[in-house]
């Protein structure tokens, strides 16, 4: 494949750090054996495609052991220097017997606790060492189907990724199975499943026992159960480790920046060897859909809103992926998409439910399932499910237009051909993940341009006509069973009654006339006026290179030419003051602009022509509110650029304001408020970021009667002085011909009027007080859930950037400590982390946080940990070895960001109206890499003294 060239990684100068540091006098990690990898035969055969007629993609090497095990090898340069690997086992929770409930996912964690040959721990030191980041680069994750450790290894070289391989084969061939180990990683996992008890999760768990019922996917809940996960001995999962774990049912990925012969030679090292024992065990049959079960279900869940899904299930029958199974499948994803327009449109236009959609899929080798969602308006499901059965009879008993039809098919051409255009800057690490996809659901990969060929095949067979359309939508909206639940907030002793009498309601007057869709083109945008002219060029930065321009009406841009990202732009637009320009002593209509400002349209334009105009286009729209401006932004192709900035220019210029959006916002929130208070990191959520900035409203979300005030009146009164206001500075990055690029900028924003100044209405923000006792919220989920926080005021602005990347690093450390202490040794929680934030644009507005999930009794030895690791770090320098664990992964994790323009933008954002930005990118690699064991110390005086933190607890409700 050929490489196009990128931004070169940062000149971190990682090597010359592990040069500078002392013996460490540590014992040494077991390392693999320096002979030449065994002679034995391999099966070049492309396994994937058995079966299929569909064309191997030449990119991908094909290969299978002796022993069984399958490889799939791939060169890629995306981002330079890695190699992912994923390791996938053919064993997941359908597998499980009634007394294994959760095995799976416990071996996957037993597994990379430590091995026969690597001690307890170990493995996560080794890849830190080299560059790899826990949680992040190295995880592993368990499906119903299978469990797939994952490896992301940065800055590789043969010796890193012979000693990774040698790490995982033994991981999987001896982990280190015995009663003190389980008795350690127990309860870790007791921790994740307390940590997903949620409404959300809850519901989905029944509504799969429904769907699936009779279906071993129906008991088979991957996280297990506490009954079976307590039962479990070291004697009883080594066995069930020694039915399943075998090279027969592994396949290794490996995609990366070294040589594919390499990558062939190292998986024979390490893996030939790898004996199974016993039989290979026959995969249990995982059932058909059973019409004979129950076909409905209702729970009661006081913090969701109402919800109905439905469903009809057909035998899975994914046997073979074919060109022809492809190009069905297609139209009946047409007919998917001309359904979910249908309910999207009758939504907006203002309806009985928020939203709706419907889905098809193929579910865990159980089922190829035809899925629809509602969500009422209010508490009336009834009336939401009757209309959307309306949408549903009228596509079962009429064609849709040719017109309907082309456009969905235009769409999908479009996305395709734009995945032709960025293949060859497609991340190793999706590749890799692709694959272990496609293998999951007995499909494979292949190039980007042999699916376009394929899509193109059925346009060339007419494939796309009303009724081929009509009868994929009769043929997937039929099946075996038909099941439907519904979650209510209040027990109503009818409700299946209720439910079955609404799915056989007669629907016919109520579905309405079809919208005719109003044609618009770029034309129809509101004119821009003429454009400016430019008024000064300059370098902004000199490496990467990087261009400033000042316009004549006051616009400026920064463009950035990064052919690494091949047919991709990005394009930032910052505007007014952002959080300043709020007022931060009341509650403003700021917290619904996510939801209702983009959708309130342009000029005379709504929504659905916007959708229109963007459809078949690489050109889309976002907002965000930052700490010091507003930001509109997209991601388009080189092509598009024009019509994308033209775009947003007039979304800034002629806002419309359809009242119809702020609706359906103030809608959606009122549903979802009382959710907010159903499990501590749901109010965490809510409530920390405003809390620490010491009750500011402008963070947080507000309460449920100013959510209840919003109106389409207030909404534009707010926004549009804000929309109109403040200086404009336009980023375009990536794929660019630097003076198309700031020509497009002159004719679009560098033809819009002069724009008044805005104002800064509220520049500072306060970090809370210390607190001699933690402040306590309340959460109305499970008594055994809490959390816990820990905070500390760090600084902000662009006056001392290079101590806010070092912040980054003393919060490395941190995390690492705090995950051993309460993760590895307490085991009290499965997620506690520490992060740092330097805001740029917000001085003093930084902080330091340590946070997790754990039962209500622990919260108080979270903080203590984290308050002795506080005092630890300041009473003494850390270890270089600790040190060099931190670093690393985090300079390798920024100098893999480098490579793309999203790092860029962010880095350089603002700068053209604060020039000290733009000043400190050039000791971006030595601010991290050249921190030492003092400054750190230091940096802990100075931030994580005892009368410096602020501790918040959310325990559950008290008992009444």
């Amino acid at each position: 494949m050929a490489l196009f060239p990128r931004v070169r990684p940062l000149a971190l100068p990682l090597l010359l750090f592990a040069a500078a540091l002392p013996a460490l006098g540590q014992s040494t990690p077991p390392t693999p054996a320096t002979e030449a990898a065994p002679t034995v035969a391999i099966d070049k055969t492309p396994w994937l495609y058995k079966g299929s007629d569909i064309a191997h993609d030449p990119e991908w090497r094909f290969g299978t052991l002796p022993n069984g095990l399958r490889y799939a090898v791939r060169k890629n340069g995306v981002p330079p220097g890695q190699v992912a690997v994923r390791l996938r086992m053919d064993v997941g929770s359908l597998m499980e017997q009634e007394s294994e409930k959760g095995f799976a996912h416990l071996l996957e964690h037993l597994s990379f606790r430590g091995s026969s040959k690597i001690p307890d721990g170990e493995s996560k030191r080794v890849w830190q060492r080299l560059g790899v980041t826990f949680g992040s680069d190295s995880n592993a994750s368990t499906t119903p189907l299978s469990t797939t450790y994952k490896l992301d290894l940065p800055d590789a070289k043969e010796s890193s990724l012979d000693q990774s391989l040698f790490i995982l084969a033994d991981m999987m061939a001896a982990p280190a199975i015995t009663p003190a180990m389980l008795a350690a990683e127990r309860p870790v996992v007791l921790a994740e499943q307390r940590e997903r008890l949620r409404p959300e999760v809850r519901f989905e768990e029944a509504q799969r026992q429904l769907l699936f019922a009779g279906q071993r996917f129906a008991e088979r809940p991957v996280i297990g159960t506490v009954e079976t996960l307590n039962g479990a001995t070291a004697d009883s999962v080594k066995a069930f480790h020694q039915r399943w774990y075998r090279p027969e049912r592994a396949t290794l990925i490996i995609v990366g920046d070294l040589d594919p012969d390499l990558f062939e030679r190292l998986i024979v090292k390490n893996f030939a060897g790898w004996k199974g024992e016993g039989p290979n065990p026959e995969t249990p049959d995982f059932g058909k859909p059973d019409p004979t079960k129950p076909k409905s279900a209702a729970i009661v869940e006081p913090t969701l809103p109402p919800v109905v899904s439905m469903a009809v299930l057909r035998p899975w029958t994914v046997f073979e992926d074919t060109v022809k199974f492809n190009q069905e499948r297609m139209v009946d994803f047409v007919a998917m998409r001309i359904i979910n327009r249908r309910l999207e449109r009758r939504a907006r236009a203002g309806s009985s439910y928020i939203g709706a959609s419907a889905d098809l899929s193929d579910a865990v080798r159980s089922a190829n399932i035809t899925s629809i969602q509602v969500l009422p308006l209010g508490e009336d499901w009834e009336t939401a499910v009757k209309d959307v059965r309306a949408v549903i009879a009228d596509a079962l008993a009429n064609a849709p237009t040719q017109v309907e039809i082309d456009r969905e098919v235009t769409e999908i051409d479009a996305q395709m051909r734009n995945s032709i255009a960025t293949a060859p800057v497609t991340a190793g690490t999706r590749r890799a993940d692709n694959l272990v996809e496609a293998i999951d659901i007995n499909e494979v990969v292949t190039s980007e341009q042999t699916s376009y060929d394929i899509l193109k095949g059925a346009i060339d067979k007419k494939m796309f006509t009303p009724d081929r359309v009509l009868a994929s939508t009769r043929r997937v909206l039929q099946g075996t069973a038909t099941r439907a639940i519904v979650t209510t907030r209040a027990p109503d002793a009818n409700i299946q009654t209720k439910l079955a009498a609404v799915l056989e309601a007669d629907v016919s007057s109520l579905a309405g006339t079809r919208a005719a869709t109003r044609n618009v083109t770029f034309d129809s945008l509101p004119k821009l006026g003429t454009p400016g002219k430019v008024a000064s060029r300059a370098i902004a930065v000199a490496d990467p290179q990087i261009e400033q321009v000042r316009f004549s009406n006051g616009v400026t841009g920064l463009f950035f030419r990064n052919e690494g990202e091949v047919g991709r732009v990005y394009v930032s637009v910052r505007f007014g003051r952002g959080m300043q320009a709020l007022p931060s002593n009341r509650q403003t209509p700021a917290w619904a602009a996510n939801l209702a400002l983009l959708a309130s349209g342009i000029g005379d334009l709504g929504q659905e022509e916007i959708d229109q105009l963007t459809g078949d286009r690489q050109i889309s729209m976002e907002f965000g509110i930052g700490d010091d401006a507003f930001v509109l932004g997209g991601q388009t192709s080189p092509d598009d650029l024009s019509d994308q900035l033209r775009l947003l220019a007039a979304k800034l210029a002629a806002p419309g304001w359809d009242p119809k959006p702020v609706a359906r916002a103030r809608a959606i929130a009122i549903s979802g408020h009382a959710a907010q208070s159903a499990t501590p990191d749901a109010v965490i959520a809510r409530d920390l970021e405003r809390l620490l900035r010491d009750g500011d409203p402008r963070w947080g979300i507000p309460d449920l009667k100013d959510i209840e005030k919003l109106n389409a009146k207030d909404f534009r009164a707010f926004w549009e002085p804000l929309l109109a206001t403040g200086p404009i500075e336009v980023q375009v990055f990536g794929d660019i011909d630097i003076e198309k690029a700031i020509e497009a900028v002159r004719t679009s924003f560098g033809a819009m009027k002069p724009r008044r100044a805005s104002r800064i209405v509220s520049a500072a923000v306060r970090f809370p007080d210390h607190v001699e006792t933690p402040v306590v919220l309340r959460h109305t989920g499970q008594p055994d859930q809490a959390a816990a926080v820990i905070a500390w005021q760090a600084g902000g602005g662009a006056v001392d950037i290079g101590e806010g990347r070092k912040l980054e690093i003393l919060a490395a450390v941190m995390r690492d400590r705090i995950l051993d202490r309460i993760r590895s040794g307490e085991g009290v929680s499965y997620s506690p982390t520490v992060i740092s934030q330097w805001p740029v644009g917000q001085p003093g507005g930084g902080r330091i946080i340590g946070l997790t999930l754990l039962p209500p009794d622990k919260t108080d030895l979270f903080i203590s940990v984290a308050r002795e690791i506080a005092a630890d770090l300041i009473a003494k320098p850390i270890e270089f070895d600790e040190l060099r664990r931190a670093i690393v992964p985090t300079a390798q994790m920024v100098s893999r960001r480098a490579t793309g323009n999203p790092f860029w933008m962010q880095q350089t954002e603002g700068g053209t109206l604060d020039p000290r930005r733009l000043a400190a990118i050039p000791s971006i690699g030595t601010d991290y890499v050249q921190t030492t064991p003092q400054e750190l110390q230091a940096l802990a005086v100075k931030y994580l003294g005892p009368d410096k933190d602020w501790t918040m607890v959310v325990l559950p409700e008290a008992k009444k």
